[in-house]
């Protein structure tokens, strides 16, 4: 073949190779519509949903792009892991605790009464065979589940009145989060799981005599001080709280391990973002609520006791009733009882 022609075969190849590749490209570009689990206008919780979508959009370089949608646009707020496993939904990103009437097991990948702190809790899910339960737990229900969010300790209760005495709990109707919901009941509380945006209207309309939501920078933009003025520390049934990333199996399985690694990389990025700027605004928040007039309160220990005896009594009943309950307490415990002489020596305590 004379060598101009041999030029122009190679030429029509190589061009067609890359009209090929740049269309497999194209092909391969992943859309993402995200349904958010809290308002986007919500303390800490809206601002980290909106990093994550910018961070996956902006490190893809367009081969991800995730929109996102407040709450409930497609699907009400707590039926988006429902949405995600039959793939009606794309993505939600949410907290596992939400889950716990399909399996109590949930509960321990969103937060543990009485602890872990945020750094023995993430160190668990990565190195401690958490994840390793993560992956089993919502794999069961078709579903792919990425941590994807971490939370510094939270308020545990906002009250009309002063709590004084174990008596005072009983009776009261209570919105509560996970297994805390749990140990509350034990103390003779009636409590209900609430989205977000709901709660100020079940407090306002006496459906709630109390709640539970979050840490002071979000509580705050939901208005509980309106209506209950006591508010109480330490966030002892949320210690550290971790939220995840939900994503439709099958559209997780249409990635390639790029858009994957992009996915999982972004939400790393994303707890320690979350984290961070979660710790940073705590402070000014309990200065506004006090400025609102907001009394703020620390349990008294006869009352916290009661809390960690009830406690220990939910684990029992847990284990009993949920294998895969049973199977990530053993594994969180076994954990936490290697790391205990780290966290006895390697850290201050007042």
């Amino acid at each position: 073949m004379p060598m101009f022609h041999l030029r122009l075969a190679l030429a029509a190849v190589c061009g067609m190779a890359l009209h090929l590749a740049a269309a497999e490209a194209e092909a391969k570009k992943i859309k993402i519509d995200l349904q958010g689990g809290y308002g986007s206008n919500v303390g800490l919780l809206g601002p980290t949903q909106l990093h994550l979508v910018e961070t996956i959009n902006r490190i893809s370089n367009g081969t991800i792009e995730v929109r996102f949608h407040e709450p409930n646009t497609f699907v009400p707020n707590l039926q988006s892991f429902d949405a995600v496993a039959s793939g009606a939904l794309d993505a939600a990103w949410t907290s596992p605790g939400y889950w716990n009437g399909k399996d109590p097991a949930f509960n321990l990948l969103g937060a543990v009464p009485f602890g872990p702190a945020a750094g023995e809790y993430i160190a668990w899910v990565k190195f401690g065979g958490g994840r390793e339960i993560w992956d089993e737990l919502y794999g069961s229900y078709n579903v792919k589940a990425i941590p994807c969010g971490l939370i510094p300790p939270e308020g545990s209760g906002w009250f009309r009145e002063e709590i004084k005495s174990l008596d005072q709990l009983k009776g009261l109707k209570m919105r509560f989060y996970g297994l805390g919901a749990r140990v509350m009941e034990k103390l003779g509380v009636s409590t209900q799981l609430i989205g977000g945006g709901e709660i100020f209207q079940a407090l306002q309309l006496g459906t709630i005599d109390a709640t539970e939501f979050s840490m002071p920078s979000m509580d705050i933009s939901y208005g509980f001080y309106q209506i209950a003025k006591h508010y109480y520390f330490p966030g002892w049934h949320q210690q550290s709280t971790l939220n995840d990333l939900l994503i439709r199996m099958d559209l997780w399985k249409e990635m390639d391990d790029s858009q994957r690694a992009i996915i999982e990389t972004a939400c790393d990025a994303t707890m320690m973002w979350e984290f961070a700027y979660g710790e940073a605004l705590q402070g000014p928040a309990l200065r506004e609520l006090k400025e609102k007039g907001v009394q703020i309160h620390q349990w008294p220990k006869e009352i916290l006791d009661a809390m960690r005896t009830a406690w220990a009594q939910v684990v029992e009943e847990e284990k009993a009733k949920s294998p895969m309950f049973a199977k990530a307490w053993a594994s969180l415990e076994k954990f936490r009882n290697e790391y205990a002489l780290w966290r006895e020596l390697g850290y201050l305590r007042d």
